[in-house]
């Protein structure tokens, strides 16, 4: 049995942490099952911000009506943006695997790992142990029990990216971020999109009225059903068949596309690992719980990222990566902070937040509103902008920042101004401090600030 002082499961955010080990003249041994790179890489962030991309553009062009401007949109190769995706995500994988070969100190284990024992892990018939072991596993697509799934070639965020012809029309099942992406870039790409959800609502954890926005703008271009619980699921020649009930009313309804996709949420990877023969207890959802230093009930291993499932996001899980090593390499106690966590969903509309809901703010707090449009700002005006908004919920008697939610355009690049002042545990007055140039979206945030309004 080989033995290190340090292993790390997962290649994508715990790849930092190996070499970061090495460095230090550990030895050092990473696992990974493939591919390379992590979810991020290979199935998330990078290959579906590709395709998003376009259907941006498209989506712009087909607005620009509103502006005087009539345009053409000849051709759309979707085999062309399909394949371009697929080679950026290959090129990615390259770079990943030669830096890992050309790190000579690092042993690396491609193969699906579980504990046999304490610290102990097997991986291609071969155990290693380590002193101090990291998990990044990820997770993986929920599948729901829906009767007759089994039955249809099902899409899902996965397998999507390996499509070579468009979907003349596709049923969504879920409501979450990754459905609406897609459901974004499917309909873009001119396919008959929808979206079966069964919450009564779009993107649950968004504040409500960004909820409603998304659904109203989405159902210009596809079809989208809330209340809607999908009951079964069925091949009818060359398309399928599904079957709903009204989650409110139990009226049945059925609906028909040529491809569904499923997309209804993740779940954690620790059951393949088999945590609980090191000692590593899990949630009542399966995932791997941690204290605020990342570490695991199990002394020197650490968890973090997707594993966790705390926020399921790629720049979260990179944090929590550097957290996790400097406590565990470094001997510090060094805490997470999850107060000023950004997120984005790429959408059309986007949608960009940070920090705490109004209803979340409540439990805690006692709190003020503040809200303005993007037409409330010159270049709002300017790009006839009338739906988008922002709301801020801040803290009544100190004026903290507790939230901040827009829905609009260039919502992940305008959130960051206000995600840098909540790092620092920014007032609204810090804020103001700093010019806005004019006329700029960026202006928004000064608007919203200046617009306190309800408690």
């Amino acid at each position: 049995m080989k033995r290190y002082d340090v292993i790390v499961i997962g290649s994508g955010s715990g790849a930092a942490i190996a070499y970061e080990a090495v460095s230090h003249g550990m030895k050092v041994a990473m696992v990974d099952k493939g591919s390379l790179g992590g979810t991020c890489l290979n199935l998330g962030c990078i290959p579906s911000k590709t395709l998003i991309y376009a259907a941006d553009r498209i989506v712009e062009m087909q607005e620009t009506r509103k502006l005087g401007i009539e345009v053409e949109i000849k051709k759309i190769d979707f085999g062309a943006i399909m394949e371009r995706m697929r080679k950026n995500r290959s090129e990615g994988q390259k770079e990943t695997r030669e830096e890992i070969s050309q790190s000579e100190d690092l042993d690396f284990y491609e193969g699906e790992c579980h504990f046999t024992e304490d610290y102990t892990l097997e991986v291609n018939g071969e155990k290693i142990r380590g002193k101090k072991i990291f998990i990044a596993s990820g997770s993986r697509l929920l599948i729901p029990p829906i009767k007759g799934l089994d039955t249809v070639d099902y899409l899902t965020n996965e397998s999507v990216l390996e499509l070579k012809e468009r979907p003349d029309s596709l049923i969504i099942v879920g409501g979450g971020y990754i459905a609406v992406e897609y459901g974004h870039f499917f309909a873009a790409m001119g396919t008959k999109v929808t979206i079966l959800e069964m919450a009564d609502r779009l993107v649950l954890s968004e504040e409500p009225e960004m909820s409603e926005l998304l659904k109203k703008e989405l159902s210009k271009r596809m079809a989208v059903y809330v209340n809607t619980q999908v009951q079964a699921v069925g091949p009818a020649k060359s398309r399928v068949i599904v079957v709903t009930k009204d989650s409110k009313t139990g009226e049945p309804m059925e609906f028909n596309a040529q491809r569904i996709m499923i997309a209804v949420g993740r779940r954690s990877n620790a059951d393949i690992l088999k945590v609980e023969n090191s000692g590593i207890e899990t949630d009542r959802r399966g995932f791997i719980k941690v204290d605020d230093l990342l570490a695991t009930t199990k002394k020197n291993i650490f968890a973090f990222g997707d594993a966790i499932g705390r926020y399921m996001f790629t720049h979260m899980a990179n944090r929590e990566a550097a957290t996790a090593a400097h406590n565990a390499l470094h001997n510090a106690k060094l805490k997470m902070d999850y107060s000023a966590v950004p997120h984005a969903v790429y959408s059309h509309p986007q949608i960009a937040a940070v920090g705490l809901t109004e209803a979340n703010a409540r439990k805690e707090h006692e709190i003020v509103i503040a809200r303005s449009k993007y037409s409330d700002v010159a270049k709002g005006q300017a790009m006839m902008e009338n739906e988008g908004f922002v709301k801020a919920v801040l803290e009544k008697s100190t004026g903290n920042i507790l939230g901040f939610h827009i829905i609009g355009p260039y919502a992940p690049e305008l959130v960051q101004e206000v995600v840098n002042a909540m790092a620092s545990h920014g007032q609204v007055d810090e804020i103001s401090t700093g010019i806005h140039i004019h006329p700029a979206l960026s202006e928004l945030i000064q608007a919203t600030l200046d617009n306190i309004g309800e408690a």
